[in-house]
Parts: structure tokens; sequence; C-alpha cells
């Protein structure tokens, strides 16, 4: 007998996009062995060094992927929203956290899935195998294009990069305006974007004096993507 929990679950797993297509029991076996959990805000995930036992996927709140540099320095690879997988590097190999996973500034839900689960699913369906490919493939490019602009982009440049791939991924389109609801620090964008917190202060200030975008605490309005450069 399937309970409320494992209906949820299941609810959340089809809405990844390669699972979504799977047979409902193969799906339904799979949230039988999740585990759901609450992390509070602001709170690790997991560190790396830990055993890279489970992937996670990320139901409601915030979630910044990271590292430090040897001075303490933190450097953002991701910032994650709803419904994402993430530390998903155990089911090709991984043994150890090579990264760590953070809550951001909302308390977070997530369902825990046990990696040899997930890799029973690959076996029995092979098309699934090439699916998952293709989705780290696309993050493996989105992460060299990060790069790029590091080495070959301005910091200005670098921010304004920041609010279009926001605007673009998780956006609200109202007109021409792309409302972002988020959980970010402006030092958090500055880890992202490798820049400072004066930095993206400053920007973000001229970008608003210029009626390019509008913000708060919570959110960003940007009031037209194609101006903002």
């Amino acid at each position: 007998m399937t309970t409320t929990r494992e209906t949820s679950a299941l609810a959340f797993l089809r809405q990844i996009p390669f699972l979504g297509t799977l047979p409902n029991s193969d799906l339904t076996e799979l949230a039988m062995l999740c585990q759901s959990e609450q992390v509070q805000r602001n709170s690790p995930i997991y560190h790396k060094g830990d055993v890279s036992s489970h992937l996670f996927l990320l139901l409601r709140g915030s979630v910044k992927i990271c590292s430090f540099s040897d001075d303490g320095r933190e450097i953002i690879k991701e910032m994650l929203g709803p419904v994402t997988l993430f530390g998903d590097l155990g089911i090709v190999g991984e043994k150890e956290r090579q990264e760590n996973a953070f809550t951001m500034q909302d308390d977070v839900q997530l369902l825990r899935i046990p990696n040899e689960a997930f890799r029973k699913l690959i076996r029995k369906h092979t098309a699934l195998s090439m699916d998952i490919v293709d989705w780290l493939g696309s993050r493996l490019r989105r992460t060299e294009a990060r790069l790029e602009a590091l080495m070959f982009k301005d910091a200005r440049e670098r921010i304004i990069d920041f609010l279009k791939d926001s605007a673009e991924q998780q956006g609200k389109k109202i007109g021409f305006e792309f409302l972002i609801k988020h959980s970010m620090t402006q030092q958090d964008i500055a880890n992202y974007t490798g820049t400072s917190r004066q930095t993206v202060t400053s920007v973000l200030n001229e970008l608003r004096k210029s009626n390019l975008i509008y913000f708060n605490r919570r959110s960003i309005l940007i009031r037209d993507l194609e101006r903002l450069g």
C-alpha cells in the first residue's frame, strides 16, 4: 500500500524530465526508498570528504554548491531551486564529496535518494543512461561557460550575465519584465560571479538608477531583458 509520503515523493520524481516517462511501478519503488529531510536555513547538507552514498532532490527552498579556498573564501559553483537534483556524482563513480552543499536563507525540504536504487533504474532502462549523460553534459557546458566568463569578462558583465541567466532559468515573465524571487545575499552573488560584495552593490545600484532593474532583499525585477545588455 502506497503511503501519502510515497505519493508525494512520486509526484516530485515525475517532475524530473528524464524520470517522468518511466513506468509508474519503477518510480513507485524508487519513491519508497527515498527519505524526506528538512534542513534549517544556512546549514550544511554535506561537506567535502563525506561519503557520496545518496543524491538529493530539492523540493523547497534554495541550496548552494560551493568550495572554499585555502584562506577560507567561499566560491559558489551553483545556486539551485526546486525541483533540482544535486549531489549526483556518486551515481557515476564519485566515492567522496568533492564540494559542499549548504541551504541558503530558507529552510529546505529534500528527498534523499540512495545511489544504488538510482543505478538499478539505469541498469533496467538503458535509454535512461543516455538521458543522464545529456543532463550531466548540459551542466558541464554551463560550468565551462562560467569559467570562460571569469577569464574574459569584467565584473560588471559577469553580474549582468548572472541576472540574465537567473531571469531565464527561474524568472516569471510579466510583459517585458522578469521577476526573480530569491534567497541570495549580495555576498552570495559576489561569491558566484567572482567579484566583491561592494562591486555587486555598485552594479545593482547603477542598474537601478538607469531604471533597468528594481531589487529588494527577496526579489529582483528586470524591467527589460534586452536592454540589460
